[in-house]
């Protein structure tokens, strides 16, 4: 691995877009390449960002010599051939969340990287904003006592169109591998994989989920209640309960900049702990320092929360009779 850490872009849409910004503040990293299936897409992405090659085809940004790491921004159902394909190329990914369409599809890139023994995460960059970092320091030094529940909630008022990504079953659209992953994987962190899985909600005409209620057991009692939905607003807040206080997670709680820390028979403490640039530069950061230490998997955001966080989406799809489904034809 060279000292500068090389990054390609594959998929340059709209959170592509949002993410470019930040790798202004990663020592070390630098964006050189970009890929779509529209080579007029790529140039006008590379011309945007500075970026020294456009490609136009996810297969030729595997093939560029000069690219170390890729950064996955495709909708969620081609993430697996992509992921696989870069794998066998031996090039190092971030892979947007949700990681894949699919609990079968993660598995398998998951099985893939660590045979290949290459570096792979998922985007989550909820587990690198300063304020949760601060967060799970607080929990991990007890100052809550035990966690035993969790509540979050996610949702966005969006004008039903079959023809936008977001109500697109075929690719990946709905509330779930949307806005969900965010919900699920914030629980995961504080409490693990769930016993139980029980979810209500509904569909939009096209099949893919308008909404969803998800409650998550544990066979010692804790438990975990998340909403998610495209369908009505939500506060997008988070609070996690322990034996001896809480903590509150202020809007929007998956790029936070506030916790409220309440203890027992104390005033609440405010902590705020903003986020450097935009907020993307933080799981940047942890990829670059992982790439150059060698390392296959991040500490922050392993493989098995990923594989674990994957697994609840895929067991709440199917209570609601949804079926999503990887893309093998996007190469």
């Amino acid at each position: 691995m060279t000292e500068e850490i090389r990054w390609g872009i594959v998929g340059p849409g709209r959170i592509a877009e949002s993410v470019m910004g930040d790798f202004a503040h990663v020592p070390g990293a630098r964006p050189v390449a970009v890929a779509s299936r529209s080579a007029e897409r790529a140039a006008a992405f590379a011309q945007r960002h500075g970026l020294a090659r456009a490609h136009g085809s996810y297969a030729d940004i595997l093939a560029d010599p000069d690219v170390d790491v890729l950064y996955v921004a495709t909708p969620h159902p081609q993430h697996h051939a992509v992921a696989l394909a870069a794998l066998d190329a031996g090039r190092a990914l971030l892979v947007e969340k949700a990681f894949t369409a699919t609990t079968p599809g993660a598995t398998e890139v998951i099985d893939r990287a660590r045979e290949r023994g290459v570096f792979v995460m998922e985007a989550m960059w909820t587990r690198f904003q300063p304020a949760v970092v601060r967060l799970r320091e607080l929990v991990a030094d007890g100052a809550i006592g035990e966690v035993r529940s969790v509540q979050a909630d996610l949702g966005v008022a969006r004008d039903y169109d079959p023809l936008d990504r977001l109500f697109a079953l075929e690719l990946g659209g709905g509330a779930l591998l949307d806005l969900g992953v965010y919900v699920v994987s914030f629980a995961q962190m504080l409490l693990g994989a769930p016993d139980t899985v029980h979810v209500a909600g509904s569909l939009f005409p096209t099949g893919a989920d308008a909404e969803a209620s998800i409650l998550l057991g544990y066979d010692d009692g804790r438990s975990a209640t998340l909403t998610t939905s495209l369908r009505y607003p939500t506060p997008g807040q988070a609070r996690v309960f322990g034996t001896t206080g809480w903590i509150d997670v202020l809007p929007r709680f998956h790029h936070p900049q506030t916790i409220v820390l309440h203890r027992a028979g104390t005033a609440p403490e405010t902590i705020t702990r903003p986020q450097t640039g935009t907020g993307y530069a933080h799981e940047l950061v942890e990829v670059t320092e992982c790439l150059r230490a060698g390392r296959t998997e991040s500490a922050v955001m392993p493989l098995a929360d990923t594989l674990a966080v994957q697994a609840v989406l895929g067991q709440a799809a199917d209570q609601l009779g949804i079926r999503h489904a990887e893309d093998p034809a996007v190469l």
